[in-house]
């Protein structure tokens, strides 16, 4: 197991620093500058690219990130929040983030695993057709229409929750945010789990489970979910960072100070220093829970961790 593991870090470190390079030098052919003012000189420019070591090569430049990178340190912010540090600056909105992805994610995933066994349960029946429903409307209704939706009738006329964040009354204000961004994991997740558990309860070894006289609540809960989560766990860790980078939309709604507002802003500023860190963040994300995913494969399904083992 640890050679499994090992193996999958060591290729989660190669990518980050893949990406790395593809965002510094993407960002190093973008048209404009952080210091876009019209009423700085040429002169003044220079010396400000000169201040900032923006008028070095671009390979000094990244490996001097790279390096500082390494001790914490991601630069400092350049047109957002000048000469603040961009770990400061993103820390608190990423935390808000973060929290918004993961409870919607949660509440979700719950939802949606019970929609799911409840529907393959009781297949071909008026559960099932119910729950289908749900999972159609929750895969066809766009997520800011939900959004808009929520905040009319539940933050505006039932004035049950606020509709603009409010640091001061934060449980209240991550309601609608949770339940908009909730939606979309749950009518996934309750399609996939149905329908791969409708597949394992007709396998063969389902079947010959059944006819030993092994109980059905014993049934659905050792065999049947367990081979039922490799798939699921499958759409569960793009899906949650997709919240994340998804949650820019919902930040813009309900007013949120989180990460993907923070993005939006710096690129709009040309603010390379915090561009970066926060598309390196997403990425990061994203690649910290495909490992996590690789992991989970392996602890659910020897097979796999042997096979990854022997390649």
């Amino acid at each position: 197991m640890s050679k499994y593991i090992l193996k999958r870090v060591l290729i989660a470190l190669v990518t980050l620093f893949v990406i790395l390079f593809l965002l510094f030098l993407m960002l190093n052919f973008m048209p404009g500058s952080p210091f876009n003012d019209d009423k700085l000189t040429e002169a003044q420019k220079a010396l400000l690219y000169a201040k900032y070591g923006l008028d070095k090569p671009f390979f000094v430049r990244f490996f001097t990130y790279l390096s500082n990178m390494f001790r914490g340190d991601l630069g400092i912010s350049y047109a957002l929040s000048v000469n603040r540090p961009v770990a400061e600056l993103i820390r608190e909105p990423l935390k808000l983030s973060v929290k918004i992805g993961a409870l919607a994610m949660l509440i979700g995933s719950l939802a949606g695993l019970g929609l799911g066994i409840a529907a393959a349960l009781h297949h071909n029946t008026w559960v099932d057709s119910l729950c289908s429903v749900v999972a159609i409307l929750g895969v066809s209704v766009p997520s800011y229409v939900l959004e808009l939706l929520l905040a009319y009738y539940v933050g505006f006329r039932l004035r049950w929750t606020p509709i603009i964040y409010d640091a001061e009354n934060q449980f209240a204000s991550l309601i609608l945010p949770v339940l908009s961004l909730g939606l979309g994991p749950m009518a996934n997740i309750s399609r996939f789990t149905r329908s791969e558990m409708i597949d394992v309860m007709n396998s063969d070894y389902i079947q010959l489970v059944q006819a030993k006289g092994v109980p059905q609540r014993q049934v659905v809960l050792k065999h049947v979910l367990r081979n039922t989560l490799i798939p699921i766990i499958t759409i569960m860790g793009p899906m949650l960072v997709g919240l994340l980078t998804g949650s820019m939309v919902v930040e813009k709604v309900f007013g949120i100070p989180g990460i993907g507002m923070i993005t939006t802003t710096a690129i709009q500023s040309n603010d390379y220093n915090v561009v970066i860190s926060c598309a390196f963040v997403y990425s990061a994300l994203y690649i910290f829970a495909m490992l996590v995913i690789d992991i989970l494969y392996g602890i659910i399904d020897p097979r796999i961790r042997v096979a990854g083992e022997d390649a």
